[in-house]
């Protein structure tokens, strides 16, 4: 009886050992994962930097995984699986471990390269296609990694994807050549997400994002213009936002010939620069001026140059100051006359 009771602890324990070896790591790697996220928490507000939040959502919810993993394999280690079973899951577990930090790694990568863009104006800016091409890099250097520890050579891969690569570049001739008009477009830094566009085509807006194969253009009505990307090189675009994002706003105006154009244009520049500070949009630095350049058929005929931080904010800065300079030459009897027709009646009659 004894023997047997003392059989039965002997493998009751040989089946728990790895179970709690398992149990005992995951929980270990909890608290470890607690700590870790509250140090970087309190680092990240510490210091104001967004390289803490990347590394936090970065490592979150991998670093339990690899704990879990590596919970895993110790167990099998101390567990009765014969050697064969246990070598291929050690194998199999290794494989995700690579591809768990390839993903951690293509994460901080894109992170961190999305702040240097943000900080320094003149790096190449992260875009999803700037984001997808880090990401193929990393995993590419993982599934070369597996690879090589599933005992796979590379080169014969990388002799077929040679010969091979001149059949696919003509499958796949249009995606390839918007893929590197794509990436054409963000090296040069010509168009930015962000900026404003006018196209030959007509369609105008403010690039949302430049992605592998279409730039997507949002116009200001909401909708989304899907441009692919070997055509945008091709069109003549307006880009609102270079080299300066601040841009003139013309208004055309005309006034009466019996006009006081002295008195028009101080009363006009004072009210451009009443619109100019109050407006939101508007430059306050910015001095209005005019410039009188056509002797019309019923009017003298004037352009007004004010100034917008951006594109869109010209439609708010031209209507307060139409309001507001009908109002002004209403109270200064400065006429803004109708257009005149003269009709020979005398003429008409003789034919």
């Amino acid at each position: 009886m004894d023997t047997l009771f003392a059989e039965f602890v002997e493998k009751s324990l040989v089946m728990l050992l790895p179970l709690g070896i398992f149990v005992l790591i995951l929980a270990a790697g909890y608290v470890l994962r607690r700590y870790l996220l509250v140090r970087l928490s309190r680092w990240a507000r510490r210091t104001d930097s967004p390289v803490g939040d990347v590394i936090l959502s970065a490592v979150r919810t991998p670093f339990l995984v690899l704990c879990a993993m590596l919970g895993i394999y110790v167990a099998l280690e101390f567990s009765d699986i014969p050697k064969a079973f246990v070598d291929r899951a050690d194998k199999g577990l290794s494989i995700l471990a690579v591809f768990a930090v390839a993903l951690v790694t293509a994460n901080i990568l894109t992170g961190f390269a999305r702040i240097r863009a943000e900080r320094i104006e003149s790096v190449l800016p992260v875009t999803s296609l700037t984001e997808n091409i880090i990401r193929i890099v990393v995993y590419g250097v993982g599934t070369l990694v597996v690879l090589h520890k599933i005992g796979i050579s590379i080169v014969p891969i990388l002799a077929t994807l040679g010969v091979g690569g001149l059949a696919v570049a003509l499958a796949l001739k249009d995606t390839l050549s918007n893929f590197f008009a794509g990436f054409h477009i963000v090296a040069t830094r010509q168009i930015r997400v962000g900026d404003y566009l006018k196209l030959s085509s007509a369609e105008e807006g403010y690039v949302n994002d430049i992605s592998w194969r279409t730039t997507k253009i949002r116009t200001l009505s909401g909708n989304l213009v899907l441009v692919p990307n070997a055509k945008l090189t091709e069109l003549i675009v307006t880009n609102y936002t270079l080299p300066e994002k601040d841009m003139a706003v013309p208004v055309d105006l005309g006034v009466h010939y019996d006009s006081d154009l002295a008195k028009v244009e101080q009363v006009t520049c004072e009210v451009a620069a009443e619109v100019m500070k109050e407006v939101p949009g508007g430059v306050p630095e910015f001095t209005p001026f005019i410039r009188y350049h056509t002797l019309g058929a019923f009017s003298i005929d004037f352009s007004v140059i004010l100034r917008g931080r951006e594109f869109v904010d010209q439609y708010l800065i031209k209507h307060e100051f139409i309001k507001r300079i009908h109002e002004r030459f209403a109270k200064e009897g400065i006429v803004i006359p109708y257009p005149i027709r003269a009709l020979n009646y005398e003429q008409e009659k003789r034919g």
